[in-house]
């Protein structure tokens, strides 16, 4: 009898077991459809950006034209239905076209851009600042003041630091006129 009583036991344990299995298949398979329901499609012409920065976000969610950016596989301008895929940025400018054809630049020092599916775009960047907001002056003073201490006897953390800051300068420069 106790045998008996065990393999009842067990038969139960195995049916709740594959009850709650299909349960899990069940809620994985709805799941995407709400999920779908909560974000609006975009348009078919446009891509929806979101350009974030550690303290802020430029752009959250906002459907625009084309959006060039300085990968560094070379510079590429993002259309609506864009092949999904992940690029490495490198220091340059990323111009958003908006809606009405009017365009922001944005230098940046570097980051990662993420096309999607569904005309999304991410771009995680440290530093984005809008390029009117640099003098050219104060890019010629800070270049010249890097390739001084990149030249120089410091530390090799201070040539280092002083080369990145070249690189980013130099750029910096060809957008500044």
């Amino acid at each position: 009898m106790h045998h008996r009583q065990h393999q009842c036991s067990i038969n139960s344990q195995i049916t709740t077991m594959f009850a709650l299995r299909t349960v899990r298949l069940a809620a994985r398979s709805a799941a995407p459809a709400l999920r779908r329901g909560y974000a609006e499609a975009v348009p078919a012409d446009r891509i929806r950006l979101t350009l974030s920065l550690p303290h802020q976000a430029v752009y959250k969610a906002s459907d625009v034209v084309q959006v060039n950016i300085p990968a560094t596989a070379g510079d590429m301008g993002i259309l609506a239905s864009h092949v999904p895929s992940v690029q490495q940025l490198k220091a340059g400018l990323v111009e958003v076209i908006e809606e009405g054809g009017s365009a922001k630049q944005f230098f940046v020092s570097g980051g990662f851009a993420v096309v999607q599916p569904g005309s999304q775009l991410s771009i995680n960047a440290v530093e984005a600042h809008p390029i009117t907001d640099f003098s050219a002056e104060a890019i010629r003073n800070a270049l010249a003041e890097a390739q001084r201490v990149a030249g120089g006897n410091g530390s090799e953390a201070d040539v280092a630091e002083a080369k990145i800051e070249v690189e980013v300068l130099e750029a910096l420069q060809t957008y500044v006129k």
